[in-house]
């Protein structure tokens, strides 16, 4: 099915409540990483200077990550702190940081042109673009999602949304330290960008008139585009997407969670690429 035009949604931008905005930030974050797996990851990844990791003395030494861990830092020469459970409990942002933790520099930011070029010999760029996203879990969850179905890159919004927190790190299970993060200053001012570079931007919103499964764009150079939690898609950035396209649902629930609504629109991409 080839994608349709599509008439503007009703519905404003929404806002989330005064207590509910993240803390402003201009950088992507990144800086505290915890949890064995997020830990593991960045000293695979090898993309960024790590100055220290902590380790709970409770922490067992036998577990399978935890081991490696110890031979990443002694191979990269990395300073190591042995600190009692509570003084790393108090360190830690996230709930249960499993006993341990590092400190690193910042995330790197991709630019958004970056994302967009297509790669001689690669396949065509296909990135997940949040709009609003402003809960930890989500956005770690999603950045999992969109490493595991191939995804070569992530547009967030620099106000008003979530960056890269401990949690996030963690929730992800390491997946912030292998796919690109671009940080930009207005998700519609992104998606004209985009289409002017030849990608399909497809909104998931629960009114429109044909299912994401039907669209035979997967194998284009394609971004999906997800809205905030609760509101979904803000009025400007729905009208702004080259398509709208919604996912089946039978039950009783109005609407999926904005994770799963990625994971399952990213697999679909994923399932026809590999086709």
């Amino acid at each position: 099915m080839s994608p349709q035009p599509h008439r503007p949604r009703r519905g404003g931008a929404g806002r989330p409540p005064p207590a509910a905005r993240p803390a402003a930030r201009t950088g992507l974050g990144g800086e505290q990483v915890e949890g064995r797996r997020a830990v593991r990851e960045l000293l695979r990844a090898r993309r960024r200077r790590i100055k220290d990791v902590w380790l709970s003395d409770t922490a067992a030494p036998d577990h399978p990550v935890v081991a490696e861990i110890l031979d990443l830092v002694r191979e990269q020469r990395i300073p190591l702190r042995e600190v009692a459970r509570g003084r790393l409990d108090a360190e830690a942002t996230s709930e249960a940081p499993q006993g341990v933790l590092a400190h690193a520099e910042p995330l790197p930011e991709v630019d958004l042109d970056r994302l967009s070029q297509r790669v001689p010999g690669s396949p065509p760029p296909f990135l997940v673009v949040l709009d609003g996203v402003t809960d930890p879990q989500n956005l770690g969850a999603i950045l999992r999602t969109a490493d595991s179905a191939g995804a070569t890159g992530v547009v967030l919004g620099r106000h008003r949304s979530v960056h890269v927190t401990p949690t996030v790190a963690k929730a992800s299970a390491g997946a912030i330290e292998h796919v690109p993060i671009a940080l930009v200053a207005g998700i519609p001012a992104a998606l004209q960008s985009l289409g002017a570079a030849g990608v399909w931007t497809i909104g998931l919103d629960g009114d429109a008139d044909q299912f994401v499964f039907d669209l035979d764009l997967a194998t284009e150079a394609v971004a999906l585009v997800l809205g905030a939690e609760g509101s979904g898609l803000s009025r400007l950035v729905r009208a702004r997407c080259d398509v709208l396209a919604a996912i089946p649902q039978r039950g009783a629930l109005a609407s999926l969670n904005v994770g799963a609504a990625a994971a399952v629109a990213c697999f679909d991409v994923a399932r026809r690429r590999l086709a």
